[in-house]
């Protein structure tokens, strides 16, 4: 039965995409916060078919910790679900990532609407550069800023990566951080076909205040997500077994 339900979801979720990519182009030219606003309720949709089709719901813990206007947002990255889950969640995401995506037909058009911050990883020093010049732009305009600090997906119980990125955006831009842990790896893993029933749990953490040093900061970063995920996951597996 998880077989079929992930299957019928899988071809809802890319049929809804398709809808949104060429039923919704004309938010290519309108007002860009219209345009991200019709990026969020492509998000919720496909959260709500997700729950509807596959039973697998969404609980936020912790909406209390997000700060007004512009804020580093240093998530937890387990799935692909990540990557539009969170969305909803925030006024107005940039997101970071890969510059691969722009590529892509018609929905890598869209990136350059959002506004979304890409970064060529191949480019070294020269691509950081970039990337820190258009996440000051967004900062400037009260946005949230959103970085997968591991810099790709990775299992529930798969050893930390932080890459710099992260700790780059927190000492240039002097915002405060806000960590956010999840256990979504649990019912949509990576790179696999079948998506599991249950409560993905998205915990927003306090913020971590501007001020710190890179290490002091990287160190708190990755050990304040890196507790609560375990927790989020052990959570996890011990409801799925009831």
């Amino acid at each position: 039965m998880t077989w079929f339900r992930s299957f019928v979801y899988n071809i809802v979720f890319y049929v809804n995409l398709v809808l949104f990519l060429v039923l919704g182009s004309p938010f290519y030219v309108t007002p860009r916060k219209w345009s991200i606003r019709a990026l969020q309720a492509w998000a919720t949709t496909s959260l709500w078919w997700l729950k509807v089709i596959c039973g697998t719901k969404l609980e936020v813990r912790g909406r209390e910790n997000i700060p007004a206007g512009a804020v580093l947002v240093a998530s937890k990255h387990q799935s692909t679900w990540d990557t539009f889950a969170l969305l909803p969640l925030f006024d107005d995401p940039a997101m970071v990532l890969k510059r691969e995506l722009i590529f892509i037909p018609l929905f890598g058009w869209f990136i350059p609407k959002f506004r979304m911050i890409p970064v060529e990883r191949s480019a070294g020093a020269q691509g950081l550069k970039t990337m820190l010049a258009r996440a000051r732009e967004a900062a400037k305009m009260g946005r949230q800023l959103v970085i997968f600090p591991e810099g790709t997906r990775t299992a529930p119980d798969a050893a930390p990566d932080y890459k710099p990125g992260a700790a780059a955006l927190y000492l240039h831009l002097g915002l405060p951080c806000l960590p956010i842990a999840l256990n979504s790896g649990l019912f949509w893993p990576r790179r696999k076909f079948l998506r599991y029933p249950g409560t993905i749990v998205v915990e927003i953490l306090p913020v971590i205040e501007p001020g710190l040093s890179r290490r002091d900061f990287s160190n708190r970063l990755q050990e304040t997500i890196e507790t609560a995920t375990a927790r989020l996951v052990k959570e996890g597996r011990a409801s799925a077994r009831e």
